[in-house]
């Protein structure tokens, strides 16, 4: 896998040579000419190969939104059996949101592959996406911001649990076209592919042939890579994470290369806000002339309070426009777009932040399974005994728990900010007891990442899920990348 033009039938070859082995790889086929060719080329060739020692399912999403898309999904299933691939279909449920559909469309359907890479036991999600594809991804967004994008990734790990992966991503439409036309094989047309409602239908027709923008995504892609390293080492020197709700950079990390900086406070601001984008580029901007300036003071930025002293920028969620959440019995859900929560509780339980409570609020201590009420003024005496396996109506240390000493140096406005942003359980209609409160779990969600997590990202964001105690994101299911081993 790596960004350089390839006829399709090299690319599946390097992809395959890439892989770990052995590999089960689920296929996601539309019925389109792109994921019609991606399922030939890759039975082809794992037919030709036994010794790669892989094989193949394959899945459908209907995402029911005009009329034949079930007929298609049938048709998709029946070139899967005259193959001996196994083959799922998967229907978008519910009711379709009015605004932003494409995007909901992308979520649903993802999650469904999801769903059917794990009943079929893949190792691993492929999509048929082409160079037309990342040209087309390039000129969209170039519209919309003056950074250099690296359009899109040729693997992302999606929800912590599948790698997906685009081996014909330096692959032509046309040419992959041509290879059905060899093996005499049809495809679908959808028809909203020629809709100009849409934005990237619009685009296709107006975009002219871009010699240059493959060059470009090669460079842009080492780029984001050595940031990515960058910012992980960053991370390691400068950044200090305080009972897992407040962050502080060192004064020497202000004073880092700026491109580094506009990575790392870019993400960290998205991930202490629960947000899954980095603000965009003027508020960056500011924050990194304020970071710089060295006087202290305040600012807001992504719902993020910025808190500049003489020990270093301190960072943490603002306490404003946090909603609660409610969780019926075995459900889960993740709460402010910062935490996981998961009821394994026979009690509905409600999440809230710990200002929703103030001036008290429910405490359960390491030491005693009662509960009591605490003042915002005896937080800091208490947190010492709060661990993130001791889970009530409180405010949860999402580390490995910290100490009144460990606290003591802190600005306590910054602290106390960090408290009032924290989540507090509470049992809908009774109190919170010992057994219920054991039964729940909180781990941190980076909102960022944890959806979606680009190859690009994945050393900053395993460092960071390191600096947060939280498991690691699972490796890609690669023995090379760009031709160099991992």
């Amino acid at each position: 896998m790596s960004p350089e033009a390839r006829s399709p039938r090299e690319a599946i070859l390097q992809f395959l040579t890439s892989l770990q082995s052995p590999a089960r790889i689920l296929v996601a086929i539309s019925g389109g000419s792109d994921s019609t060719g991606l399922l030939l080329l890759l039975d082809e060739a794992v037919k030709a190969a036994p010794h790669f020692k892989i094989s193949l399912c394959a899945a459908t999403v209907d995402h029911a939104l005009r009329a034949g898309s079930a007929d298609e999904a049938r048709e998709v299933a029946a070139l899967c059996a005259s193959l001996g691939i196994a083959h799922t279909s998967m229907t978008w449920q519910g009711d379709k949101p009015k605004t932003g559909i494409m995007a909901a469309a992308r979520e649903a359907r993802y999650g469904l592959l999801a769903e059917a890479a794990e009943a079929f036991g893949a190792d691993l999600i492929v999509t048929g996406h082409t160079f037309d594809d990342q040209r087309e991804t390039l000129a969209m967004r170039g519209v919309r911001t003056e950074q250099v994008s690296s359009g899109i990734a040729d693997a992302v790990l999606f929800d912590r649990r599948f790698w997906i992966l685009r081996p014909l991503l330096f692959s032509s439409r046309a040419d992959i076209r041509a290879f059905l036309n060899e093996r005499g094989v049809k495809w679908i047309d959808d028809p909203s592919n020629e809709d100009v409602k849409h934005e990237r239908v619009r685009v296709r027709r107006q975009l002219l042939a871009d010699a240059g923008a493959e060059a470009n995504v090669s460079a842009v892609w080492d780029e984001r890579l050595a940031v990515s390293a960058k910012g992980a080492e960053w991370l390691d020197h400068h950044f200090k994470l305080h009972g897992g709700l407040l962050g502080q950079v060192v004064p020497d990390g202000l004073r880092q290369d700026r491109a580094v900086l506009d990575y790392v406070l870019g993400r960290l601001t998205a991930i202490f806000g629960g947000q899954p984008f980095a603000p965009g580029r003027a508020q960056i901007e500011r924050l990194l002339s304020f970071a710089a300036g060295g006087e202290p003071g305040r600012m807001t930025v992504g719902r993020v309070v910025f808190d500049l002293r003489r020990d270093g920028l301190y960072l943490t969620r603002e306490s404003r426009g946090i909603l609660p959440l409610v969780l019926q019995p075995g459900e889960a859900g993740v709460w402010d777009g910062r935490f996981v929560a998961r009821n394994g509780s026979a009690a509905p339980i409600i999440i809230e932040t710990t200002a929703t409570h103030s001036p008290s609020f429910l405490c359960l201590s390491q030491e005693s399974s009662a509960n009591k009420s605490l003042g915002a003024k005896d937080s800091l005496h208490f947190m010492g005994s709060i661990t993130a396996r001791t889970r009530g109506g409180w405010i949860p240390v999402t580390s490995t728990g910290i100490r009144e000493h460990h606290i003591g140096h802190l600005p306590k406005a910054a602290w106390k900010r960090a408290i009032a942003s924290a989540p507090a359980i509470s049992a809908q209609e009774v109190p919170l007891s010992a057994e219920t409160a054991e039964a729940i779990h909180l781990t941190p969600y980076f909102a960022p990442f944890d959806r979606f997590l680009t190859r690009f990202d994945f050393i900053f964001a395993n460092r960071l899920s390191a600096v947060f105690a939280t498991a690691p994101y699972a490796r890609p299911p690669l023995r090379s990348i760009d031709g160099k081993t991992i």
